[in-house]
């Protein structure tokens, strides 16, 4: 038998039969024949070539099998993602940075083990691969996108550095009246960094360059109170001129906005979330003291009051610093170009996804749990939210 012929066999035993008499089967038919792993590699990473056509990007698909599988599968997706990157295209620089971010290769090789396990845990993880449904295409060009500009050759700007220091200041603090001050004051710098780059593109647009239109990145929305977060996080990206859509399923929200407010919106959440949770682990340890056991509604509720008074504050923020910046512009245009790329921005949504639907928070009744969560980021309050939008 050939070995094509025996991954054949496999495949039509068990990816296509999701009985456990039929993976064993063929798990068998693979451990007995070692000829078969060089074949069984190369399909696991058409497998990975054909989530990319089907828009997925490999920390989402790393994301999904840690959610639906175990460490193991984690382990080999991560592998066949490397030995695939070499026959991949290039494909831009957030790109490059999900591949930087798996880990090496001797973390990602699958644990020794027998010939049947391991077997087993390959056709478990081409499984769920063979059945990813198509996500909505991030990449410049996809979906009617017009090419965009990008972070290729750019070095990070002194603002977003001066960004990060303040957020790395604001997680470290154990005061929570200087860590919301400092995230308040890096949501400031983060309105006047749009604002400027905004400026930079309309007169580079001008001058006959590409036009920059909005683009797209996903942000993971981990368990558990993914609700609470996806709050969180759809209240900095509306703070950040951009737009949010939660995607519950597979864990992650879809964020659209021009570059420099992707970046922030994704240093900010990091940052918030951050802050909250150790906002919280020092709220309940509170709670204890005062003879309350730990439950998950004050920490659902907990969360879900953070993000409402934190969204708040930063569009607070951020509306006072794009008002300063626009009251004090030279340039008369500034005014029609942020408005422009608000509807750029909507309209890329719009395209992107054409049906969603809303809604509303549960699980947030606990009142010591909205109450330790509001003082928590009283500061950096988290008003009124729009309903999560859902792919």
């Amino acid at each position: 038998m050939s070995t094509p012929r025996t991954v054949d066999r496999a495949f039509e035993t068990a990816l296509y039969d999701t009985a456990d008499d039929a993976l064993d089967t063929a798990a068998s038919l693979l451990a007995a024949d070692p000829a078969a792993d060089a074949e069984l590699a190369r399909r696991g990473e058409e497998f990975v070539a054909t989530a990319w056509r089907r828009g997925w990007q490999p920390a989402d698909l790393v994301r999904v099998v840690r959610r639906e599988l175990d460490d193991v599968h984690a382990r080999l997706v991560a592998a066949l993602i490397r030995a695939q990157a070499p026959h991949d295209r290039a494909r831009g620089p957030r790109w490059a940075a999900q591949l930087d971010d798996l880990p090496d290769a001797e973390a990602t090789a699958p644990p020794r083990t027998d010939r049947f396990s391991h077997a087993t845990a390959v056709l478990e993880l081409y499984r769920l691969l063979l059945r990813l449904p198509g996500l909505e295409p991030l990449e410049a060009g996809a979906a009617g996108a017009a090419p965009r500009r990008g972070r290729e050759n750019r070095p990070e700007s002194r603002a977003l550095a001066r960004i990060r220091a303040l957020l790395a200041k604001a997680e470290a603090t154990g005061y929570p009246e200087e860590a919301e001050a400092l995230s308040a004051k890096a949501q400031e710098l983060m309105a006047r960094h749009s604002v400027d780059e905004a400026l930079l593109a309309a007169r580079a647009q001008g001058a006959a360059a590409s036009p920059d239109t909005p683009g797209a990145c996903r942000i993971g929305v981990e368990p558990p109170y993914e609700q609470a977060k996806a709050v969180l996080l759809d209240a900095v990206a509306d703070a950040n001129h951009c737009r949010a859509v939660w995607n519950e399923t597979f864990g992650f929200s879809t964020v659209v906005g021009f570059e420099a407010d992707l970046e922030a919106v994704e240093l900010l959440y990091t940052s918030l979330l951050v802050q909250a949770e150790a906002a919280m682990t020092k709220a309940e340890a509170g709670q204890r003291a005062g003879g309350r056991k730990r439950t998950k509604t004050f920490r659902q509720s907990f969360l879900a009051a953070y993000a409402h008074r934190a969204g708040t504050r930063l569009r607070a923020a951020a509306e006072a610093a794009t008002e300063a910046a626009t009251t004090g512009a030279a340039d008369a245009n500034l005014l029609p170009v942020l408005a422009s790329r608000e509807v750029a921005v909507t309209d890329r949504v719009e395209r992107m996804f054409p049906q969603t639907t809303t809604t509303r928070l549960r699980g947030a009744a606990d009142a010591a749990g909205w109450t330790e969560g509001t003082r928590a980021a009283d500061a950096a309050r988290v008003g009124h939210h729009r309903p999560l939008k859902r792919g």
